[in-house]
């Protein structure tokens, strides 16, 4: 997923057990259906939906994304390309209930060594997955050569790291969300240090993209907002995204930020994300587009 927006944190920065991950990941990504329906949306305005009859999904997880793809595109074949058969099977079952198990396909691969044996498509979606792969130039470079004449790569990387607190949450020190986005960055950066064939990149996607033979056309950011008083729904994947959190970071944080955080996570407390009225959702995610000629 994203420049630790959504990713979730193990404790060894290179190991995401993504079977563990599923119910945090298929959650999350259900909450910002209303985002990626708008950011889906702003790509057929780019690219008309006749004109689409494949898509990849690259880095599907659980599916929400693939489905939501194949609603957009309603001619076209939407492939859901992750490396976890169980996410994928997720995915698989999720069209099916979906009524859209007809147009929808699984592919198992690693990024970046099988994308050669992805095929074609009109449409690449990669979302939050580029910076997954050590060396994301050549990453771009590969998808780009998937592209049909006229064919459209989006990327999703970038944008605001969610809030989910006000500045002072009337327990610790404020400006706590402040601080573990601080530590998540660091996480980040030991994350990427330690991927397979890692390059340092200045993330100028617009310039990354031209590189890889495209041709940059938008980029824009949609916004997620989900103000307090949240539902349940909301303030369970809090307490999840949190929790996972705090085991990534164990060791980065304060003893008094650790302490504030073991509060909030939890649900007996009144100052907890189960409990407190305060709580919201707000983030925003940008997606640049590019166009094969």
């Amino acid at each position: 997923m994203s420049h630790h927006h959504d990713d979730t944190h193990g404790t060894d920065p290179t190991h995401m057990d993504w079977d563990e991950l599923t119910p945090l990941l298929e959650r999350g990504a259900e909450l910002q259906q209303p985002l990626y329906a708008q950011a889906a949306a702003w790509i057929g305005e780019q690219l008309p939906a006749a004109a689409v009859r494949r898509v990849l999904d690259i880095g599907s997880g659980p599916g929400v994304i693939t489905c939501l793809l194949a609603e957009a595109f309603p001619h076209a074949e939407v492939v859901a390309v992750d490396s976890t058969p169980a996410l994928l099977d997720r995915a698989m079952a999720r069209a099916e209930r979906r009524g859209l198990g007809d147009r929808v396909r699984t592919h198992t691969a690693e990024m970046p060594g099988g994308m050669d044996d992805l095929g074609d498509a009109d449409l690449i979606w990669a979302g939050n997955s580029v910076h997954h792969l050590g060396d994301q130039r050549a990453a771009l470079t590969g998808l780009a050569r998937r592209l049909r004449p006229g064919g459209m790569l989006a990327v999703v990387e970038g944008g605001l790291q969610p809030r989910h607190l006000p500045r002072d949450i009337g327990i610790g020190r404020p400006g706590l969300e402040s601080r573990i986005d601080a530590a998540s960055g660091d996480w980040f950066e030991e994350m990427r240090g330690a991927l397979p064939d890692t390059k340092a990149e200045v993330e100028d996607w617009r310039a990354l993209l031209a590189e890889a033979g495209l041709a940059p056309s938008a980029t824009r950011s949609f916004l997620l907002d989900i103000p307090a008083p949240v539902t349940v729904v909301v303030r369970e994947q809090l307490v999840s995204a949190f929790t996972w959190q705090r085991k990534a970071l164990a060791g980065r944080l304060s003893d008094d930020d650790a302490a504030v955080l073991d509060r909030l996570l939890d649900p007996d407390d009144e100052e907890g994300f189960m409990r407190r009225p305060d709580c919201f959702l707000l983030a925003a995610r940008t997606v640049h587009t590019a166009r094969r000629g």
